[in-house]
Protein backbone atom coordinates (compact mmCIF):
# COMPACT_ATOMS: atom_id res chain seq x y z
CA UNK A 1 0.00 0.00 0.00
CA UNK A 2 1.25 3.48 -0.87
CA UNK A 3 2.55 6.01 1.60
CA UNK A 4 -0.06 8.72 2.08
CA UNK A 5 1.31 12.21 1.45
CA UNK A 6 -0.68 14.04 4.12
CA UNK A 7 -1.52 17.56 2.98
CA UNK A 8 -3.10 18.51 6.29
CA UNK A 9 0.18 17.86 8.12
CA UNK A 10 2.08 19.94 5.54
CA UNK A 11 -0.43 22.78 5.94
CA UNK A 12 -0.16 22.65 9.73
CA UNK A 13 3.62 22.97 9.49
CA UNK A 14 3.29 26.00 7.19
CA UNK A 15 0.78 27.66 9.51
CA UNK A 16 3.13 27.16 12.45
CA UNK A 17 5.93 28.89 10.56
CA UNK A 18 3.65 31.71 9.48
CA UNK A 19 2.52 32.43 13.04
CA UNK A 20 6.11 33.37 13.93
CA UNK A 21 6.50 35.58 10.86
CA UNK A 22 3.16 37.33 11.42
CA UNK A 23 4.10 38.03 15.03
CA UNK A 24 7.36 39.61 13.82
CA UNK A 25 5.45 41.78 11.33
CA UNK A 26 3.01 43.00 13.97
CA UNK A 27 5.91 44.04 16.16
CA UNK A 28 6.82 46.32 13.25
CA UNK A 29 3.24 47.67 13.17
CA UNK A 30 2.38 45.73 10.01
CA UNK A 31 -0.67 43.46 9.85
CA UNK A 32 -0.92 41.34 6.69
CA UNK A 33 -4.17 41.99 4.82
CA UNK A 34 -5.94 40.19 2.00
CA UNK A 35 -8.63 41.61 -0.28
CA UNK A 36 -11.02 38.97 -1.62
CA UNK A 37 -12.92 40.08 -4.73
CA UNK A 38 -16.04 38.05 -5.48
CA UNK A 39 -18.50 38.50 -8.34
CA UNK A 40 -21.94 37.15 -7.47
CA UNK A 41 -22.66 34.46 -4.92
CA UNK A 42 -21.68 31.07 -6.35
CA UNK A 43 -21.84 28.40 -3.67
CA UNK A 44 -18.28 27.16 -4.31
CA UNK A 45 -16.92 30.71 -3.96
CA UNK A 46 -18.87 31.31 -0.76
CA UNK A 47 -17.67 28.04 0.77
CA UNK A 48 -14.01 28.76 0.04
CA UNK A 49 -14.36 32.39 1.11
CA UNK A 50 -15.65 31.35 4.54
CA UNK A 51 -12.91 28.74 4.89
CA UNK A 52 -10.18 31.19 3.87
CA UNK A 53 -11.49 33.98 6.10
CA UNK A 54 -11.62 31.57 9.03
CA UNK A 55 -8.02 30.46 8.47
CA UNK A 56 -6.81 34.05 8.05
CA UNK A 57 -8.54 34.94 11.32
CA UNK A 58 -6.77 32.10 13.14
CA UNK A 59 -3.41 33.36 11.91
CA UNK A 60 -4.07 37.05 12.49
CA UNK A 61 -4.30 37.99 8.80
CA UNK A 62 -6.96 40.59 8.01
CA UNK A 63 -9.37 39.59 5.24
CA UNK A 64 -11.74 42.01 3.52
CA UNK A 65 -14.33 40.78 1.01
CA UNK A 66 -15.42 43.04 -1.83
CA UNK A 67 -18.60 41.78 -3.45
CA UNK A 68 -19.61 42.87 -6.95
CA UNK A 69 -23.08 41.94 -8.12
CA UNK A 70 -25.84 43.18 -10.39
CA UNK A 71 -25.43 44.41 -13.95
CA UNK A 72 -22.69 46.91 -13.08
CA UNK A 73 -20.06 44.39 -11.98
CA UNK A 74 -18.08 44.63 -15.24
CA UNK A 75 -17.75 48.40 -14.89
CA UNK A 76 -16.90 48.20 -11.18
CA UNK A 77 -14.35 45.39 -11.41
CA UNK A 78 -11.46 47.40 -12.98
CA UNK A 79 -12.13 50.25 -10.54
CA UNK A 80 -12.01 47.78 -7.64
CA UNK A 81 -8.70 46.32 -8.80
CA UNK A 82 -7.18 49.77 -9.22
CA UNK A 83 -8.36 50.70 -5.73
CA UNK A 84 -6.68 47.60 -4.31
CA UNK A 85 -3.50 48.49 -6.19
CA UNK A 86 -3.44 51.95 -4.59
CA UNK A 87 -4.24 50.81 -1.03
CA UNK A 88 -0.95 50.41 0.85
CA UNK A 89 -2.79 48.65 3.69
CA UNK A 90 -3.73 45.73 1.39
CA UNK A 91 -0.84 43.36 0.76
CA UNK A 92 -2.54 40.71 -1.36
CA UNK A 93 -5.59 40.30 -3.57
CA UNK A 94 -7.44 37.19 -4.68
CA UNK A 95 -10.15 37.35 -7.35
CA UNK A 96 -12.52 34.39 -7.53
CA UNK A 97 -12.41 32.73 -10.93
CA UNK A 98 -13.76 31.92 -13.39
CA UNK A 99 -15.61 35.19 -13.84
CA UNK A 100 -18.93 35.14 -15.70
CA UNK A 101 -17.19 36.52 -18.81
CA UNK A 102 -13.68 36.07 -20.16
CA UNK A 103 -13.06 39.71 -21.14
CA UNK A 104 -13.17 41.20 -17.63
CA UNK A 105 -11.01 38.34 -16.32
CA UNK A 106 -8.33 39.14 -18.88
CA UNK A 107 -8.48 42.80 -17.82
CA UNK A 108 -7.94 41.83 -14.17
CA UNK A 109 -4.93 39.75 -15.23
CA UNK A 110 -3.54 42.86 -16.91
CA UNK A 111 -4.38 45.40 -14.19
CA UNK A 112 -3.58 43.74 -10.86
CA UNK A 113 -0.07 44.49 -9.62
CA UNK A 114 2.00 41.27 -9.54
CA UNK A 115 3.30 42.13 -6.06
CA UNK A 116 -0.30 41.94 -4.81
CA UNK A 117 -1.25 38.96 -6.96
CA UNK A 118 -0.97 36.34 -4.22
CA UNK A 119 -2.93 33.77 -6.26
CA UNK A 120 -0.64 33.89 -9.31
CA UNK A 121 -3.29 34.88 -11.86
CA UNK A 122 -1.71 37.86 -13.64
CA UNK A 123 0.32 37.62 -16.82
CA UNK A 124 3.41 39.07 -15.12
CA UNK A 125 3.20 36.53 -12.29
CA UNK A 126 2.94 33.68 -14.79
CA UNK A 127 5.81 35.13 -16.80
CA UNK A 128 7.86 35.07 -13.61
CA UNK A 129 7.08 31.37 -13.16
CA UNK A 130 7.90 30.45 -16.76
CA UNK A 131 11.11 32.49 -16.76
CA UNK A 132 12.09 31.30 -13.29
CA UNK A 133 12.79 34.85 -12.10
CA UNK A 134 10.54 35.06 -9.04
CA UNK A 135 8.36 37.95 -10.23
CA UNK A 136 5.09 38.06 -8.28
CA UNK A 137 3.83 34.73 -6.94
CA UNK A 138 3.18 31.38 -8.63
CA UNK A 139 -0.34 29.93 -8.67
CA UNK A 140 -1.02 28.52 -5.21
CA UNK A 141 -2.16 25.05 -6.30
CA UNK A 142 0.90 24.56 -8.49
CA UNK A 143 3.20 25.58 -5.64
CA UNK A 144 1.28 23.30 -3.26
CA UNK A 145 2.21 20.30 -5.41
CA UNK A 146 5.92 21.01 -5.04
CA UNK A 147 5.54 21.86 -1.36
CA UNK A 148 4.11 18.40 -0.67
CA UNK A 149 6.99 16.75 -2.51
CA UNK A 150 9.57 18.85 -0.66
CA UNK A 151 8.06 18.34 2.79
CA UNK A 152 8.02 14.58 2.26
CA UNK A 153 11.64 14.53 1.10
CA UNK A 154 10.91 13.49 -2.49
CA UNK A 155 13.73 14.70 -4.73
CA UNK A 156 12.98 16.19 -8.16
CA UNK A 157 16.55 16.25 -9.42
CA UNK A 158 16.81 14.17 -12.60
CA UNK A 159 13.35 12.61 -12.15
CA UNK A 160 10.86 11.99 -14.94
CA UNK A 161 7.67 13.92 -14.23
CA UNK A 162 4.44 13.66 -16.18
CA UNK A 163 1.82 16.39 -15.79
CA UNK A 164 -1.72 15.56 -16.95
CA UNK A 165 -3.55 18.84 -17.61
CA UNK A 166 -2.46 22.06 -19.30
CA UNK A 167 -4.34 24.87 -17.56
CA UNK A 168 -2.68 28.11 -16.52
CA UNK A 169 -3.86 27.46 -12.95
CA UNK A 170 -2.02 24.15 -12.45
CA UNK A 171 -0.73 22.21 -15.46
CA UNK A 172 1.49 24.70 -17.27
CA UNK A 173 2.92 26.44 -14.17
CA UNK A 174 3.61 23.20 -12.28
CA UNK A 175 5.39 21.82 -15.36
CA UNK A 176 7.63 24.91 -15.47
CA UNK A 177 8.28 24.74 -11.74
CA UNK A 178 9.26 21.07 -12.02
CA UNK A 179 11.60 21.89 -14.90
CA UNK A 180 13.14 24.72 -12.87
CA UNK A 181 13.92 22.09 -10.22
CA UNK A 182 15.72 19.89 -12.79
CA UNK A 183 12.99 17.35 -13.46
CA UNK A 184 12.42 16.17 -17.04
CA UNK A 185 8.78 16.95 -17.76
CA UNK A 186 6.22 15.47 -20.14
CA UNK A 187 3.03 17.51 -20.60
CA UNK A 188 -0.14 15.52 -21.31
CA UNK A 189 -3.83 16.34 -21.69
CA UNK A 190 -7.16 14.87 -22.69
CA UNK A 191 -6.09 14.57 -26.35
CA UNK A 192 -2.76 12.80 -25.66
CA UNK A 193 -2.40 9.53 -27.53
CA UNK A 194 -1.90 6.49 -25.26
CA UNK A 195 -2.10 8.56 -22.10
CA UNK A 196 -1.75 5.48 -19.91
CA UNK A 197 1.67 4.69 -21.38
CA UNK A 198 2.87 8.26 -20.82
CA UNK A 199 1.72 8.15 -17.19
CA UNK A 200 3.31 4.77 -16.46
CA UNK A 201 6.71 6.06 -17.58
CA UNK A 202 6.89 8.78 -14.92
CA UNK A 203 8.65 8.83 -11.57
CA UNK A 204 6.32 11.62 -10.45
CA UNK A 205 2.78 11.90 -11.82
CA UNK A 206 0.81 15.13 -11.31
CA UNK A 207 -2.84 14.85 -12.34
CA UNK A 208 -4.99 17.94 -12.89
CA UNK A 209 -7.33 16.88 -15.66
CA UNK A 210 -10.64 17.85 -14.02
CA UNK A 211 -12.43 14.50 -14.37
CA UNK A 212 -13.31 12.36 -11.38
CA UNK A 213 -11.19 9.19 -11.10
CA UNK A 214 -10.03 9.45 -14.73
CA UNK A 215 -6.65 7.90 -13.87
CA UNK A 216 -7.03 4.25 -12.91
CA UNK A 217 -4.71 1.37 -12.10
CA UNK A 218 -3.65 0.84 -15.72
CA UNK A 219 -2.11 4.34 -15.75
CA UNK A 220 0.44 3.76 -12.97
CA UNK A 221 3.45 1.62 -12.11
CA UNK A 222 5.28 0.54 -8.92
CA UNK A 223 7.63 3.10 -7.42
CA UNK A 224 5.75 6.18 -8.60
CA UNK A 225 4.71 9.23 -6.60
CA UNK A 226 1.23 10.50 -7.53
CA UNK A 227 0.00 14.04 -6.83
CA UNK A 228 -3.78 14.24 -7.32
CA UNK A 229 -4.91 17.85 -7.80
CA UNK A 230 -8.52 17.04 -8.67
CA UNK A 231 -11.50 18.04 -6.55
CA UNK A 232 -14.77 16.65 -7.92
CA UNK A 233 -18.03 16.38 -5.99
CA UNK A 234 -20.28 13.50 -7.04
CA UNK A 235 -24.07 13.24 -6.85
CA UNK A 236 -23.89 11.93 -3.30
CA UNK A 237 -21.82 14.93 -2.18
CA UNK A 238 -18.60 12.92 -1.85
CA UNK A 239 -15.34 14.57 -2.90
CA UNK A 240 -13.27 12.55 -5.36
CA UNK A 241 -9.94 13.22 -7.01
CA UNK A 242 -8.90 12.87 -10.63
CA UNK A 243 -7.17 9.62 -9.60
CA UNK A 244 -9.00 6.44 -8.66
CA UNK A 245 -7.42 6.15 -5.23
CA UNK A 246 -8.69 2.62 -4.54
CA UNK A 247 -7.20 1.30 -7.79
CA UNK A 248 -3.96 3.30 -7.77
CA UNK A 249 -2.83 3.31 -4.13
CA UNK A 250 -2.04 -0.46 -3.98
CA UNK A 251 0.35 -0.03 -6.94
CA UNK A 252 2.33 3.18 -6.43
CA UNK A 253 4.85 4.15 -3.78
CA UNK A 254 3.22 7.39 -2.56
CA UNK A 255 0.00 9.30 -3.25
CA UNK A 256 -1.92 12.35 -2.05
CA UNK A 257 -5.45 11.74 -0.76
CA UNK A 258 -8.59 13.66 -1.74
CA UNK A 259 -9.65 15.37 0.44
CA UNK A 260 -6.70 16.11 2.71
CA UNK A 261 -4.04 16.47 0.04
CA UNK A 262 -3.21 19.30 -2.37
CA UNK A 263 -6.31 21.34 -1.48
CA UNK A 264 -5.30 21.61 2.17
CA UNK A 265 -1.87 22.92 1.22
CA UNK A 266 -3.19 25.38 -1.38
CA UNK A 267 -4.85 27.55 1.27
CA UNK A 268 -1.68 27.49 3.38
CA UNK A 269 0.37 28.61 0.36
CA UNK A 270 -2.04 31.50 -0.25
CA UNK A 271 -1.60 32.61 3.37
CA UNK A 272 2.17 32.36 2.97
CA UNK A 273 2.04 34.56 -0.11
CA UNK A 274 0.08 37.21 1.82
CA UNK A 275 2.70 37.19 4.57
CA UNK A 276 5.55 37.35 2.04
CA UNK A 277 3.90 40.32 0.33
CA UNK A 278 3.57 42.09 3.69
CA UNK A 279 7.22 41.35 4.49
CA UNK A 280 8.35 42.78 1.17
CA UNK A 281 6.31 45.93 1.81
CA UNK A 282 7.73 46.26 5.35
CA UNK A 283 11.22 45.99 3.88
CA UNK A 284 10.53 48.83 1.45
CA UNK A 285 9.54 46.80 -1.60
CA UNK A 286 6.91 47.90 -4.13
CA UNK A 287 3.22 47.84 -3.26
Amino acid sequence: MATILDGRAVAAAIYGELAVRIDALKKKNTCPKLAIVRVGDKSDDLYYERSLARQCGKLGILAETIVLDGDSWKERLPQTVESVNRDNGIHGCMVFRPLPEAGPEAEVCRLLKPEKDVDGMTYLSLAGVFAGVGMGFPPCTAEACLEILDRHGISLQGKKATVVGRSLVVGKPVASMLQNRNATVTMCHSKTGNLARECRGADILVVAIGRAEAIGGEFVAPGQTVIDVGINVDGAGKTRGDVDFAAVSPVVQAITPVPGGVGSVTTAILCRHIVEAAERKAEGGPQ
